[in-house]
C-alpha cells in the first residue's frame, strides 16, 4: 500500500526538501514524538498513530510530505494516566503538556504536548489566547460514545468558537467566557453525555467529547495493537490499520490533488 520511493521523494522534494522550514518541522515533531513513545513504553500507556499520520507511515513510511502536524491516539483510561504523568516526565525538557489546567487560555478538551523551543501561529487565530504556542502533537481521547451523543457535546463546546469569531471581543473576554463555557462544559453536560454513553456500543469509538471531528472508529479495528515503520521509527499503530483508515478516510491510498494541498501555519519561528 506504500507508494513507489521514487514518487515519494519528487513529493518531498516539492513540499518538504531538506533544509526547508517544513522539514525543520516535521524533524522536531519526530523528536517530539520519540520522546513520549518512550514515555509510554516506560509506563505500559498505550498509543497509536492515528489519522493523517497513520496515513503517511502506511502511504509513505514517513510524513506525508506536505503534512505539518501529530495525531496520537488514546483509549480514554491510557489518555487519563498520561495526563498524570506527563507534567512530571516533562520537568528538565524543551516540552510542556497543554490542557485547561496548565493554560486557562486553552479552550480544547484534548491535550497537546507542546515544545517551547519554537512559536506557531496558526490561520483561524484561536491560539492567540493560548499561553503556549510551540510546535505540538495532538493527544486525542477515544470512547466509546454514539455518533449523536457526541454531535450534541460538539454543540456545547462549539459556543467557543462563537465566541472566539466574535469581533467585539478582546483577547480577556474570549478567554473569561471560553473558560466558563469549558467549565460548564466539564462539569455537566459532558458526565452526562457519558453516563448516557454506557448504555451504547462498547466497540463504536469517538473522539472525546467537545472534540470537533466526528468520525467513528471501531475497537475491534485498534486492538490489539501492533507498530509501524514511521521515518525509520517504529511507533505503535492499530493493527487493522486499512480498515481504521478506510472507515475515516475510504480509499487512503490515493494521493489527494496537488492543487488541493495547504498546509496549517501561518507563521512560524525558532526560539532556540
Amino acid at each position: 500500500m506504500m507508494i513507489d520511493a521514487e514518487l515519494h521523494r519528487q513529493l518531498r522534494e516539492c513540499f518538504s526538501p531538506d533544509g526547508s522550514v517544513l522539514r525543520y518541522q516535521q524533524l522536531r515533531l519526530l523528536e517530539m514524538m520519540t520522546w513520549l513513545d518512550a514515555v509510554c513504553r516506560r509506563h505500559g500507556i498505550r498509543y497509536f498513530l492515528g489519522s493523517g499520520t497513520l496515513i503517511g507511515a502506511m502511504r509513505h513510511g514517513a510524513f506525508i510530505p506536505w503534512d505539518d502536524d501529530v495525531d496520537l491516539e488514546f483509549l480514554r483510561d491510557d489518555y487519563q494516566r498520561l495526563l498524570k504523568i506527563l507534567p512530571q516526565e516533562c520537568e528538565g525538557t524543551d516540552y510542556v503538556l497543554q490542557t485547561h489546567d496548565s493554560d486557562p487560555g486553552y479552550f480544547y478538551t484534548f491535550a497537546k504536548l507542546r515544545d517551547c523551543r519554537t512559536r506557531l501561529q496558526e490561520p483561524h487565530a484561536y491560539d492567540r489566547i493560548f499561553r503556549y504556542q510551540g510546535l505540538f502533537l495532538d493527544l486525542f481521547p477515544l470512547e466509546p460514545m454514539a455518533g449523536a451523543l457526541h454531535w450534541l457535546s460538539n454543540r456545547a463546546q462549539g459556543r467557543t468558537y462563537v465566541v472566539m469569531k466574535n469581533p467585539e471581543y478582546n483577547d480577556q473576554q474570549c478567554q473569561r467566557k471560553t473558560s466558563a463555557i469549558y467549565r460548564f462544559n466539564q462539569r455537566f453536560t459532558f458526565p452526562v453525555l457519558r453516563a448516557l454513553s454506557c448504555l451504547t456500543d462498547k466497540d463504536v469509538l469517538h473522539y472525546g467529547p467537545g472534540i470537533p471531528y466526528e468520525s467513528t472508529r471501531l475497537l475491534r479495528d485498534i486492538l490489539p495493537l501492533t507498530e509501524v515503520t514511521f521515518e525509520g521509527r517504529r511507533f505503535m499503530a492499530p493493527h487493522d490499520a486499512d480498515a481504521y483508515l478506510r472507515r475515516l478516510y475510504g480509499d487512503w491510498t490515493k494521493l489527494p490533488p496537488i492543487e488541493s494541498i495547504h498546509t496549517h501555519v501561518a507563521k512560524f519561528e525558532i526560539l532556540s
